[in-house]
């Protein structure tokens, strides 16, 4: 263990100077932050005590079944809602750190444009006082921190995630009320640089919840698609985890006139299916829905809908395979002459399936047509959680499917592969999975400096390569360090380009007509 210990102490001094830190300035950082480690351990009370206990309990019988303290209850609530008081970026812990993953538009984040997906916040200080290293916290600690009432100051420490030289910068924001707009539904119009001037746009419509209010969202959005006159519609679920079964089935109704959306099985063997029934269609044009691993749940349901009804082309990787329905409840309700809260329990109750009698437990919405993907099904997802619900069928629902979309498929495939073959961008992606499945079992980390230095430059030569090959072909002057990339110069996003392409090539076939129906 002292062993282990000494080349932990090792890695993290090694860290600490390849961003630039004296051997005192990292020797104090390092001995701060233990301290802290050790006297967050001591501070441990019976709230988090009693939540993994019950964790261990629940889910030991399945893998959705929770409970949830007060903290993360509210935390639960506040998702659903979309509003919190803070600055406003999505965070997500990567090994030690916490990283940004988004900016949400609106936010004191965003009107500063100091921080950037990929930066690093290390530590966190309020108006006054030290600045508080958060290398190694929970993520819902240090968002803890970053939260506070509207109007207060909060000072953050970041590590650039964009730029060459590793250097931390210290960020001041103003609290403000956020509404979570990353959460929310934002359309854009799109046409791909590969055929402007030769396509009219298409819409594009990003979902990254099934949270409540949505569909309504959607329909607005639509409305204002169609003011501009898309030739067709993407609707991108990437990253997309769920959320509420209910708007999974009215969003759904947004593009079929009527019929079952989704079948859903109780514990005691009742089917029941969920249903559009008002007879409307809101949007009859052409239609692509794009999906990756990280699509679940409630996403998983509204694109295999689409899937089964042929209304639409499923593009991207093999999604989560979450097949389970869950309630969430308050236990203050039953419990009331408790005057502190006690938090929620999230429990399973149901299992849904396609309306064709499949579920998507563990196999998820296989796409139409699959993009490249470094993951290999097998290997995440719901098949990778312990004591999940198995996979299984039920009788097919009574339904007519829309125009016969096999021929039309296959034609989109064999283009697709040809570009693919073609595009530049996805030879990076097939290097870069290349790359992945060699190291993805590797166990260790050199902490020998030279050898991490060799590491770090080459990654950064790599790096500067596709940068400026990105830029020649945009008609730009390359570059000599990260450093002085414009902003937004490359923002580049492949999956959707080529979703855009395959939108353009159904609309071609013409097999997109939801006039016609077959039983």
């Amino acid at each position: 263990m002292n062993e282990v210990w000494r080349q932990r102490v090792k890695y993290d001094l090694l860290n600490l100077k390849l961003a630039d830190k004296t051997p005192d300035e990292a020797k104090d950082i390092l001995k701060k932050r233990y301290e802290r480690n050790i006297k967050r351990l001591y501070q441990t009370n019976s709230e988090d005590v009693f939540q993994s206990v019950m964790n261990a309990f629940s889910r030991s019988i399945e893998a959705h079944t929770s409970y949830l303290s007060p903290r993360n209850a509210e935390r639960f609530q506040m998702q659903m809602n979309l509003s919190f008081e803070g600055i406003g970026a999505s965070l997500q812990v990567e090994d030690e750190h916490t990283v940004v993953r988004k900016i949400i538009a609106g936010g004191p984040a965003d009107k500063s444009g100091k921080l950037k997906p990929e930066d690093k916040i290390v530590g966190v200080g309020q108006a006054d006082g030290e600045i508080v290293d958060v290398v190694g916290w929970r993520l819902d600690e240090v968002v803890e921190l970053i939260k506070g009432p509207k109007g207060t100051i909060v000072r953050l420490q970041v590590l650039k995630g964009d730029s060459d030289a590793k250097k931390y910068e210290l960020i001041q924001f103003t609290r403000d009320k956020v509404k979570l707009e990353d959460q929310q539904a934002q359309s854009k119009v799109y046409i791909p640089e590969s055929t402007l001037g030769e396509n009219a746009p298409l819409g594009v419509i990003e979902i990254p919840s099934f949270y409540n209010g949505l569909t309504g969202h959607v329909r607005k959005l639509i409305d204002e698609l169609k003011t501009q006159n898309v030739s067709g519609i993407i609707i991108d679920l990437r990253g997309n985890g769920g959320g509420s079964l209910n708007e999974s089935r009215t969003l759904t109704g947004l593009f079929i006139d009527s019929g079952p959306v989704v079948q859903v099985r109780s514990g005691n063997g009742r089917v029941d299916i969920e249903r559009d029934s008002d007879g409307v269609i809101h949007y009859d044009g052409p239609l692509t829905v794009l999906v990756d691993r990280y699509s679940a749940s409630a996403s998983e349901i509204f694109a295999a809908a689409m899937q089964d009804y042929n209304r639409a082309i499923v593009i991207g990787e093999q999604t989560f395979g979450k097949g389970t329905v869950q309630r969430h409840k308050g236990l203050g309700r039953y419990y009331d002459m408790n005057e502190n809260p006690l938090g929620s329990i999230q429990f399973t109750t149901a299992k849904f399936y396609r309306i064709s009698g499949g579920s998507t437990q563990h196999v998820g919405v296989i796409p139409d047509i699959l993009y490249p993907s470094a993951v290999v099904p097998e290997e995440w997802g719901e098949s990778q959680e312990e004591n999940a619900l198995p996979y299984d069928k039920i009788n097919r629902a009574n339904y007519t499917t829309f125009s016969d979309t096999q021929n039309a498929i296959d034609i989109l495939t064999a283009k697709h592969n040809k570009r693919v073959l073609q595009n530049p961008e996805f030879a990076y992606i097939f290097a870069d999975i290349t790359e992945y499945q060699v190291n993805k079992d590797k166990k260790f980390i050199s902490l020998v400096e030279s050898e991490r230095l060799a590491e770090q430059d080459e990654s950064k030569v790599k790096r500067l390569s596709r940068t400026n090959e990105r830029l020649e072909r945009k008609g730009l002057e390359p570059v000599k360090s990260m450093d002085d990339l414009p902003e937004d110069a490359l923002d580049i996003d492949p999956f959707l380009d080529e979703a855009a392409n395959i939108t353009y090539d159904l609309i071609a076939t013409g097999k997109f007509a939801i006039n016609s129906k077959k039983s």
